[in-house]
């Protein structure tokens, strides 16, 4: 008998609920995954038809790569609900490289840098023994903590919003958060899984009323376009590719980060070496499927990660339906469009929540062994560095660009190397290796 129960990883729930819980997936990611493109094509000055071109090129892929981490291709994918999108990380890095070299470089420096990606996919299993759950923790608790001025930005009405800070974006925000609240505490069934979806709709709906939604976008898109690669070609220069390589070396920590919140957040168990090798190996030939459709890299969604913990909703299932809905976007800009008209603070308004959550499952990570000696040395010393450094990154003025890009972003670097580094330096504690023998 098939399973129906949106709570299984292999569980296909009817459409009536599949959809709606898909959807939440692809509001929580919508912006974000389009946003990169439109800044790395605007400060390049690429043609705007161009760009209106690249965003379907960015869904379709975002689409393709998050069925490929669901149902896999061979050993390539995870097999868990990871949904995929273009990664702000890289954004600084392309930037840099676009303005010395040109577009075409980007795509061949991240073209080099998934393919470097999918090796270590390949060779993850032998290095597993380095990433135990107090490290693994640590990647995911900082992943949540530097996640959450985003949350509170979009809350706000979104960076360089002209209402940023407004009291009715704030109210619409809240309205969203607490209509999120009552529907996931105060009812029962579909109602309380997809209270996000219907958050996402009260707040929509609101909006409009307060006048912040603007419809001409989804008048004036195509009715059909159909996204092609190599739209752009490809050039290689060392250095750019040296630099791709280091933040696709970023990318795959926050993968094993993103992976294990999902796993955690979702199943309460940590990841296997399968679903570790498979899902890192995807993100890596993703990316590389990405720069074939001229288009910035893809990787796991932190905020989705979030959205799995919250809702313990781990089908694989819901989230190819949301991934449907993405590639039809790819092809039909109307769907796209409409989207794209929700409002920042509508958005924010989940946000805040399900970022927090992901830190929860690195707290629940991070607590799998006794918090105190060893373990409480790596937290606070690679958590204290870490977030410390991302939250200010003028600390790292004096250092070339290149290191200031890849350990003064968002800290999640800075804390997972310091964890890694602690946990292979400092001897195991006696007493909490007894106890971890027998509790085990």
């Amino acid at each position: 008998m098939k399973n129906r129960s949106a709570y299984h990883l292999d569980g296909v729930p009817p459409l009536k609920e599949a959809i709606p819980l898909g959807l939440q997936h692809v509001l929580a990611m919508f912006v974000s995954n389009i946003t990169p493109l439109i800044i790395v094509a605007g400060a390049l000055k690429l043609p705007a038809d161009t760009k209106t071109f690249l965003i379907q090129c960015t869904m379709l892929v975002a689409g393709l790569n998050t069925m490929l981490q669901a149902y896999t291709l061979g050993p390539i994918g995870a097999r868990l609900p990871i949904v995929v999108g273009t990664s702000f990380a890289f954004v600084p890095v392309a930037l840099s490289i676009g303005n010395q070299y040109g577009y075409e470089a980007i795509l061949g420096a991240a073209l080099v840098g998934g393919i470097f990606e999918a090796f270590i996919g390949l060779i993850i299993k032998r290095i597993r023994r380095y990433f135990p759950p107090v490290v693994t923790g640590v990647i995911v608790l900082s992943i949540g903590l530097s996640l959450l001025p985003v949350g509170v930005s979009n809350f706000a009405g979104g960076v360089g919003a002209p209402d940023f800070g407004s009291f009715s974006n704030l109210l619409l925000g809240m309205i969203v958060l607490v209509t999120i609240i009552y529907f996931k505490q105060f009812t029962k069934g579909m109602s309380s899984t997809g209270s996000i979806f219907i958050g996402t709709i009260v707040g929509f709906v609101v909006a409009i009323f307060m006048g912040k939604v603007d419809l001409s976008a989804v008048a004036q898109a195509k009715y059909i376009n159909l996204p092609r690669p190599f739209t752009y070609g490809f050039s290689f220069h060392l250095d750019a590719c040296m630099a791709m390589i280091m933040m696709f070396i970023v990318s795959a920590v926050e993968t094993v980060g993103d992976m294990s919140g999902v796993t955690m957040g979702g199943a309460n168990r940590e990841l296997t070496d399968k679903e570790l090798s498979g899902g890192i190996l995807a993100d890596g030939i993703g990316s590389c499927i990405a720069s074939c459709f001229s288009i910035l890299p893809t990787t796991s969604f932190s905020q989705n990660t979030g959205l799995v913990a919250m809702t313990g909703v781990m089908s694989r299932f819901v989230v190819a339906t949301g991934a449907a809905f993405l590639v039809l976007g790819a092809f039909i800009p109307k769907i796209g469009a409409l989207l794209a008209i929700v409002p920042a603070s509508v958005i924010g308004g989940s946000l805040v929540m399900v970022f927090a959550m992901i830190s929860i499952s690195g707290i629940n990570l991070i607590t799998k062994e006794p918090l105190r000696g060893r373990n409480a040395v790596i937290l606070s010393v690679s958590l204290g560095l870490g977030y410390g450094l991302g939250s200010v990154p003028n600390a790292l003025v004096n250092f070339p660009e290149s290191i200031r890009l890849i350990f003064g972003g968002s800290g999640i670097v800075v804390s997972g190397s310091i964890a890694v580094i602690l946990n292979m330096i400092l001897p195991v504690d006696e007493e909490i290796k007894k106890t971890v023998k027998v509790n085990g």
